[in-house]
Formats: C-alpha cells, structure tokens, sequence
C-alpha cells in the first residue's frame, strides 16, 4: 500500500490525554473517557479544545485497527492517512452516542446531536457527618449508594430493536392537560406528566422491550465511593464525584455531592483554622497558678501551666502557637493554626468569716466609703440574691402575654359585631 514504512512518531499523547496506561484495556478506555468528558463538556463550563481532543483521542484509541497503527507509528502517520486525522467525527456526536443519545448508534452512525442541547440531569447531595477529629487528621469513608444506569443490553434504548414510537397519549409531549368541571360556566385546566410513556413522550411495544430493564432503559446500580476528607476542611465545605449521580438517555450525568457536617465536640470549637479548649479553674487555681494535662484531637499529651505569680481573670483566653488544626489549613500543609484555651473561673458559693479575715490580709485593699453616721442613716439598706436572667426575662414575656390576652377578653366586642350584621 505504501513505497515505504511511515516514520515512527509520538505514540503516547493520546493515553496521556485519557489519563492511562498504554496496555489499557477497552473498559479502562471507556471509564477514563466518560469520567474526563463530563467534566469538560462545554455545557458544563469546560474547555471546548480539551474536550475535542479527549473525543479524537478516544476515537482513535477505540477502534482496534487505528489503535495498532497509533502504537506502532504514531501520531503522524493517522494523519496521512492510515488511520483519519483529527476531525474526522464531531466530538458532540461522539459524546452523545457513548452516552447512548443521537448519532444512529456508533462513531459513523448519521445525523448530528450538536442541533438539540442536551439536558444537564441533577446532582445528588447527601450530608456526610464528620468529627472535629475527622477534620484536624484527615480521614475516609465508605459509602454505598444506589444509583440507576443506562441499561447495558440495550445501551439506554428499552428496546431490542433501538427503535421507538411516539406515544399516542400525549403525542409525543411528555405531558397531558386535564380538564375538570367545577362549577356552572367554571373549569381548572391541569397539567401533569404523562402516565403512559412517563414524560418521555416515547412508547416502545411489548414484544419489542428490553429483557433486562423492561423497557425502562436504565437498571439500578450499587456503587461504593471512597470520600477523603482532606486535613483542614471545614464545615459545609463540599466534596464532588463528577458524573456519579443517576444517569438517564440523552442526559449529562449530574454529580454526586456530600457536604460535610461536622459534629459537636465536648471540649474543642473550631473557629476557621484556630481551635478553642473550653477549661475551669478554681478561684485558688485562678489566683495561686494550675497546671493540667491536655488531650489533644490527634491524642497529644499536653500539659498547660501558668507563668508564677500570673492572675488568670474569668473569660481570658490563653493562645498557645503551634497547637492549633496542624496542618489544618486546607491545601496550605505549611501554614498553622493557633490552639486558644478559654478559662472559666469557678468562685466559691460562701465563705467564712475567719476566711474572709485571712483574704483581706493578703488581697488589696477594698476601696473606702467616707460617708458619716447621717448619710448612712438615710440610705436605705438592700440585699443581693442570685437570679436567673434568661428565666426572669422568659417569665415577664409570658406575664405580659397572658395581662394582653385577658385585657382584649375584657372589650365589649358584642355590640360591635351586632352593628356590622345589621349594616
């Protein structure tokens, strides 16, 4: 056929471009190819050149014969000829007939999908309960979920043939409108999806469907998805499986998506990439110096003391560099987070006269009240107690509700209503 053996070429781009090895297997070509098509199919915002080349190079890599030529010759030598160059089919049409669309079937079938828009099916969300432990070491899950797939025996068709016709209930729409009488000269128009074909608007005869999916074009698939929580991710942050949701005839696959909720912990708060240890003190302990040991999330042993002679007020917070999500921030390994202890301190309920005798020898001072035997004699006296303050303010509200509802039961409402019937 040829004067002279073609000159050998680059044989490993289009592997490359799929993302496999070149002792790939059929399937393995099939898998990287869908996986890389939806994520760079222009309808879902990806670049119209890369997908171009995913579809040529899985057109090539595809069909045995220009994969053999590929392998021994290379690049070059499809494009003189001995196998098609680029170009050779629209990516589109070959896109839609993987995913069981337009296209008469096949890479050579007739008529282009480019001229009706494929719809984009919808993404699956599911919450995915995390622990603040979870998200400070980095973890993964097993989930198993079921999805539907185009049926492997009629390739999204429902029927043995591939055939179809339009069906005779709604002619082809999808939907029906209903018409019911509700009164003299009254009617309510609804509008419903199609009960016979279920919105398709396609029927497929009994004898003609699909043994395996029974004319439903799709079969239900178990799938387990790996999800790696990375280190530092935070609460609400979503992880995505492109084209992983339900896949339907003439549809994009949408994606799976799992949004991360994390749990309470009962000693740590995250605050975007810091961590807050909530931990009591004493007054002796608040006054005197502490020391106690801190588990941390990943099970570090740390012991946390005061500086001598350091006052530690209720309320403070005592940050310690280093400690905090390590290395929590998400894709920045290099960059730390703060640990910040909050310290509550717990006051005695009461104390005795010799104690308090004792304090006042060593604490400052209290501030004096010049006042004269007079003025004191004209002040009234008054007493402290503890309250509630939540409590106390829930209560005024119900008590003003109940003195609102007992003062509109108390208006003469009768004569009013008397009036406005007679008018």
């Amino acid at each position: 056929m040829f004067g002279r053996a073609p000159k050998k070429s680059d044989n490993t781009r289009y592997y490359e471009i799929l993302g496999v090895s070149k002792n790939a297997s059929p399937e393995d070509l099939k898998k990287a190819y869908k996986k890389a098509a939806i994520k760079n199919h222009p309808d879902k915002g990806g670049d119209p050149e890369k997908f171009k080349e995913l579809a040529h190079a899985y057109e090539v890599l595809s069909d045995p014969e220009k994969r053999d030529i590929y392998d021994q010759y290379g690049e070059d030598a499809l494009k003189e000829g001995m196998g098609g160059g680029p170009g050779g089919h629209d990516p589109f049409d070959i896109f839609s007939s993987f995913f069981g669309g337009g296209g008469g079937g096949g890479f050579g079938g007739g008529g282009s999908s480019r001229g009706r828009r494929q719809r984009r099916g919808e993404d699956v969300v599911h919450p995915l309960k995390v622990s603040l432990e979870d998200l400070y070491l980095s973890t993964t899950k097993k989930l198993s979920l079921s999805r539907n797939v185009l049926c492997s025996k009629c390739k999204g068709k429902g029927s043995k043939s591939g055939a179809s016709m339009k069906c005779s209930g709604c002619q082809g729409s999808g939907m029906k409108v209903t018409i019911r009488q509700l009164g003299p000269s009254m009617i309510q128009q609804m509008q419903h999806v199609c009960n016979d074909c279920k919105g398709t608007g396609e029927m497929i005869s009994d004898k003609d469907r699909c043994s395996q999916c029974k004319g439903e074009k799709v079969s239900p698939e178990k799938k387990v998805l790996e999800v790696f929580v990375e280190k530092g991710m935070q609460n609400g942050q979503k992880i995505t499986f492109p084209g992983e949701a339900d896949e339907a005839p003439d549809t994009i696959t949408g994606d799976i998506v799992f949004i991360l909720q994390q749990k309470e912990h009962p000693k740590f708060k995250r605050k975007g990439d810091d961590l807050f240890y909530e931990h009591t003190l004493c007054l002796t302990e608040a006054l005197c110096g502490f020391q106690f040991v801190l588990t941390h999330l990943d099970g570090r042993q740390l012991l946390i003391k005061s500086n001598p002679g350091e006052v530690v007020k209720p309320g403070k917070h005592f940050p310690r560099s280093g400690f905090g999500c390590h290395p929590p921030m998400y894709q920045r390994p290099f960059m730390k987070g703060k640990l910040y202890i909050h310290f509550t301190v717990e006051f005695p309920e009461t104390l005795k006269p010799d104690q308090v005798k004792a304090l006042e020898k060593v604490l400052p001072p209290k501030p004096s009240t010049q006042m004269s035997e007079m003025e004191l004699d004209e002040c009234e006296e008054t007493t402290l107690h503890d309250v509630n303050i939540e409590e106390e303010m829930r209560r005024k509200q119900q008590s003003q509700q109940q003195e609102a509802y007992d003062e509109d039961d108390d208006e003469p409402h009768g004569a009013q209503r008397v009036q406005c019937a007679q008018q």
